[in-house]
């Protein structure tokens, strides 16, 4: 394998509406506490559908979810990310004549992604109806130095033009999210979430500040035009919109560059985001604009560097999987304030909550690859431990905490609670994402400041949840991940996570006694003794359905007297599911949204033999429909695991494409950010074989047929070890870091420096 990593930028030269929209979400910047859609500055004709936004990690407010009957605890509001400011129009005027992309001569156009650079450019070769030619290369970034600051660098170079040129850029606080009525992943009306308050031009830089209407929420945007070159400038302020005015002349041979500084700071952070915006602007303009890339670059080369994974004999393949990891670095709170929500920053789809995606499939992705991002998530999920502690008291819970299935600020907002807050299992996601945290990084004063608490609070509600019968601990009512099964008895999933669960509850209470830390955490919570005893009681008795004659694990107590329904049989405009059929009759049938039982397996390999879960995996690979974005890496993993190559791949490509190929038909909602970790996943657990246990860290790496090599790169206890699999060997090397005790293909080794493995289906020696 190639040392330097290769560059797959990814290019785009479409017009027409369909793919305007996708790359409103694709092309899209960000930095984890922004994100701005990408539209073209100057706007579109009418009729054109686009879904021009802006948005910040965690900043919200309330809309109502009316039930249609009142019952006790169901909520009836919820909290959406909104549309915060529109910093990006920028209309661009050549003796008289607007520049747009739909009239004139379009000489050349590309609009390509730069994911070592982290930026997105247009570039454009124009001529005017008068004839007139001009190039323009327009620059966008998200500074991931400076959180709060998006950048659009618009350079005008005149070509044989003379003349007069006027800029008018604007910054908008007229604003409305998305709404789509049918979709039920997204919001059902467009409101007046975030009302502006005051409107002002100071040193030449416009403020919008605005108030939500309900939350009680502040957002200052502010913006700032640099002209490289003498201009006239006037400023315009009409209904909260301010447009400054910039007129100048076009010299042949000499560029004109405007550099639009906008900057975004919200209360949740900030005690005055006004003074905020103020200060973060000084401080965007007190360095060069190089100087923003240089530091922005650097964060990213550090990135790469701690997740890097190459793969050799399909380039398109490795484009997709560089893409989805430049998209979770984009994605992903940097502050505990956030956190990572289905869609990124990048669209409205599910309204910018947070899911049980953030523990299960992302933070698995950071754990091993900046873990310091994992440790930020896991105080995101803590800083909203009372909150959960509220909703299990909604619940009828007298102790302990739940987590809210969708949340912003860790209130519940699924409306619908047979799929979302039956979802108990949530608990279980958010305590195994900790002890992953813990495994990777033995970070044990964590663990004492604020995992445990997470750990012992949440693992109160598997006792007071479950109930014993007939010796063996049931957990009745609840729904797993298959959202097209939901409120069970004894879901597989859920059962064999509360284990898990509940045994590294006691396995942290004994580390923290024995490191004198215990006290604090226990007196906090009043935790007794004696629940410790009842954990151990109701692990060791946790009853894991399994059905004799097929020899499989049943996704819960009552799914095999279910009516079976043939896939094959169902149209297939009829995808997914739970848009064509009412959930009893799905629920009434023998068939999965997505991984259930098969999930489990990935993550708990060793609840249960070999066989139990190659039979499971292929009895459930017949009726799952995959309707979930979230599936189809697992069943990859798992296929892989068990020994299933072909299947692997198989799996693993359709889902690797799924955005860049719009195959779920909605990434103009938003991109798939779980999905993407599970791609990465699906590359480092499935095919290299990696797992991440108490026992330590091991590999079994596989190769697929179509490909030379792969390579990747993890982290473990403060090393950074690179593994590449090629077609005869296998190559480990601790690239930073103390050298680390390793397991290949079943037997143990210390890597030091290199290790060199021969693969199996080779000669078994090793040479070192």
């Amino acid at each position: 394998m190639k040392e330097k990593r290769k560059i797959y930028n990814l290019t785009d030269s479409s017009l027409d509406n369909y793919n305007l929209l996708l790359n409103e979400a694709i092309f899209h910047n960000a930095n984890g506490y922004i994100g701005i859609r990408y539209d073209f500055e100057e706007g579109y004709p009418d009729g054109y559908e686009i879904t021009r936004s802006q948005y910040i990690n965690g900043f919200y407010d309330y809309a109502e979810m009316k039930q249609a009957e009142r019952l006790y605890g169901l909520p009836e509001k919820k909290q959406t990310m909104l549309d915060v400011a529109d910093t990006q129009e920028i209309k661009l005027f050549i003796d008289g004549e607007q520049f747009s992309m739909f009239s004139g001569t379009l000489m050349d156009f590309q609009l390509y992604l730069d994911m070592d650079r982290g930026v997105t450019v247009r570039e454009v070769k124009w001529q005017s109806p008068k004839g007139h030619e001009i190039a323009l290369k327009i620059t966008r970034m998200a500074s991931l130095h400076q959180l709060p600051l998006f950048l659009i660098e618009y350079e005008i170079d005149p070509l044989e033009f003379r003349g007069e040129v006027i800029i008018e850029s604007a910054h908008d606080g007229n604003v409305c999210n998305f709404a789509d009525p049918d979709d039920p992943r997204t919001a059902d009306r467009c409101e007046d979430y975030i009302i502006p308050e005051s409107c002002e031009i100071k040193d030449g830089a416009s403020y919008i500040t605005s108030r939500t209407s309900r939350s009680g929420l502040e957002v200052c945007s502010c913006v700032k035009n640099v002209l490289s070159q003498k201009n006239q400038t006037e400023f315009l302020i009409d209904n909260n919109k301010t447009t400054c005015i910039m007129r100048t002349k076009a010299n042949s041979g000499r560029k004109i560059k405007l550099v639009k500084y906008a900057v975004l700071c919200d209360s949740i952070r900030y005690s005055d985001c006004s003074m905020q915006a103020r200060e973060e602007l000084n401080k965007a303009l007190s360095v060069s604009v190089s100087e923003h890339h240089r530091k922005h670059e650097g964060y990213l080369r550090n990135y790469w560097k701690n997740c890097r994974v190459e793969i050799d004999g399909d380039d398109e393949l490795a484009q997709a999987v560089i893409f989805n990891m430049y998209q979770l670095n984009q994605s992903v709170s940097k502050d505990i304030f956030g956190n990572i929500a289905p869609k990124g920053l990048s669209g409205d789809g599910y309204e910018g909550q947070y899911f049980w995606d953030s523990e299960m499939f992302i933070q698995p992705f950071f754990t091993i690859t900046n873990p310091a991002i994992s440790k930020t998530l896991i105080e995101s999920r803590y800083r909203q431990l009372d909150q959960a502690r509220r909703n299990a008291r909604i619940l009828g819970h007298e102790r302990g905490a739940l987590y809210p299935w969708r949340t912003i600020t860790g209130v519940e907002c699924s409306g619908y609670f047979p799929s979302g807050s039956a979802q108990y299992h949530i608990n279980g996601d958010i305590a195994y994402a900790i002890i992953a945290y813990y495994l990777a990084t033995k970070d044990i004063e964590f663990i004492a400041e604020k995992g445990a608490e997470i750990i012992f609070e949440t693992a109160r509600m598997w006792i007071d949840t479950g109930n014993f019968y007939k010796g063996q601990f049931h957990i009745n009512d609840v729904t797993g991940p298959d959202e097209y099964t939901c409120v069970v008895n004894d879901n597989y999933y859920t059962n064999a996570l509360a284990q898990y669960h509940l045994r590294w509850a006691v396995k942290f209470y004994s580390m923290l006694k024995e490191a004198g830390r215990l006290d604090a955490v226990a007196k906090k919570i009043k935790f007794r003794k004696t629940e410790i005893r009842g954990f151990i009681k109701a692990a060791e008795a946790m009853y894991l359905p399994y059905d004799e004659e097929l020899k499989i694990n049943p996704q819960d107590d009552s799914f095999l007297r279910k009516k079976e329904w043939d896939i094959a049989t169902i149209p297939r405009q009829n995808f997914p599911l739970l848009m064509h059929y009412h959930p009893l009759y799905i629920y009434r049938h023998r068939i999965c949204k997505q991984a259930d039982t098969v999930m489990a397996y990935f993550i708990l390999e060793d609840a249960q033999s070999e066989e139990t879960m190659r039979n499971s995996f292929l009895y459930y690979e017949k009726i799952t429909t995959h309707d979930s974005s979230l599936s189809q890496p697992v069943f990859s993993i798992v296929a892989a695991r068990l020994g299933m190559e072909e299947k692997a791949y198989k799996y693993f490509g359709d889902s690797a494409k799924l955005d860049l190929l719009n195959l779920y038909n909605n990434t103009e909602d938003g991109i798939h950010t779980a999905n993407m970790a599970g791609t990465f996943l699906t590359i480092v657990y499935g095919f290299g074989g990696f797992r991440l246990k108490e026992s330590g860290i091991s590999f079994d790496p596989i190769l697929p047929e179509k490909w030379k090599g792969y390579d990747f790169t993890i982290s473990y206890e403060n090393s950074r070890i690179k593994v590449d699999v090629g077609e005869k060997e296998c190559i480990f090397s601790l690239e930073k870091g103390r050298s680390k005790r390793i397991s290949v293909y079943g037997k143990s080794y210390r890597l030091k420096d290199k290790l060199i493995i021969l693969r199996p289906s080779n000669e078994k020696e090793e040479k070192e």
